[in-house]
């Protein structure tokens, strides 16, 4: 492992970057600033190493720009519905900043924390923050690890381990954004994509709240069960991909969460690069860039609309709101766990 200055942040606090490297020079690059994953060099059919996630240079960068690129997401990943729940008979009620929702939990969310090194070996870090019931608002003080780990077989293992002193919430993801043509390559609407996932969770509207129904993707938009360039449908006339501009929709992996599974494949005929993604979560985010805004990242990179897709392993969004989902709610004392894989390869 390598460690590398990456910039002091908005409170004034030295972050740092910590480089892996694999037998077949694959580059795992971490940052403790939001335990984010900054950048991921993996080969592609010519032996030539691209980085394959969005990013920036700097913690402050990170801190200055909207999207989450990379970062650990918690306590709870993606939207609650009008900021509010019921944990143990009562009502939580946590910041908006997205409407009158709650995003990615809100101003204060993981990505904004500079986490501790727990501890590491020759691939792979971990990293610890005490999440308190005062920085978001939900019940309880939560310990949550979360560890990176680097394969030999070109794989990025991401586990989460949280213990809270209050039943609460823990709903964990990580929000890399991927271009296996490139970080800087541009669009992705070519690239191709398959998703495991017979349904889909509509939502109400642009708020991007689930009605609570589970609705299948036959005969519809939202069908990736076979794989398909991630722009073929996409300006469909169809009212989710209207309401959304486009995918950012949660597709139904379980009906309940534990059993690791392969939610996605994903390929681009560019580069050669295909990803195969595992997960044990009951749901994955699918959502395709289309609110990246014109930015500039690593190295000077031009990132624009849709050029990067997520893969957000997840509980179903609002889940906390909807009694026939599965929960996300964990009592007070029990650890929880989960881990999603993204595994690279060529063809």
């Amino acid at each position: 492992m390598q460690k590398l200055p990456f910039g002091k942040n908005e409170k004034g606090e030295e972050t740092s970057l910590y480089v892996f490297e694999n037998k077949n020079h694959a580059t795992m690059k971490v940052s403790d600033h939001g335990a984010t994953l900054v950048s991921l060099l993996v080969p592609d059919r010519d032996g030539v190493m691209k980085d394959v996630v969005l990013g920036y240079d700097d913690a402050a960068s990170y801190e200055g720009n909207t999207g989450y690129f990379g970062a650990t997401i918690g306590r709870n990943g993606n939207r609650i519905g009008n900021s509010q729940m019921m944990i143990d008979g009562k009502l939580c009620k946590i910041p908006a900043n997205e409407n009158e929702n709650n995003l990615h939990s809100g101003p204060n969310g993981f990505d904004r924390a500079l986490w501790e090194v727990k501890g590491h070996t020759d691939n792979s870090i971990t990293l610890y923050h005490l999440s308190t019931e005062e920085e978001q608002g939900f019940p309880g003080n939560l310990k949550v690890e979360v560890t990176y780990t680097l394969t030999d077989g070109n794989a990025v293992e991401i586990s989460y381990r949280g213990e809270a002193d209050k039943t609460t919430v823990m709903n964990f993801t990580n929000h890399s954004y991927f271009n296996l043509g490139g970080h800087d390559s541009g669009s992705i609407e070519g690239q191709k994509l398959q998703i495991f996932a017979d349904s889909y969770t509509p939502v109400k509207d642009s708020k991007s709240i689930p009605t609570g129904e589970i609705a299948p993707v036959e005969g519809t938009p939202m069908d990736f069960r076979t794989m398909k360039p991630i722009g073929q449908d996409i300006n469909a006339d169809f009212e989710q991909l209207k309401f959304t501009d486009g995918y950012d929709h949660n597709f139904v992996l379980s009906d309940k969460a534990g059993e690791m599974k392969v939610m996605a494949n994903a390929y681009c005929e560019e580069t050669g690069i295909a990803m195969e993604a595992s997960t044990d979560c009951c749901g994955v985010q699918l959502y395709v860039g289309s609110f990246i805004t014109d930015r500039t990242g690593k190295g000077g990179a031009h990132y624009g609309r849709r050029n990067a897709f997520c893969l957000e392993s997840q509980f179903y969004p609002d889940a906390v709101n909807k009694e026939n989902f599965p929960s996300p709610i964990v009592k007070a004392g029990d650890v929880f766990t989960t881990k999603t894989v993204y595994r690279f390869y060529t063809k």
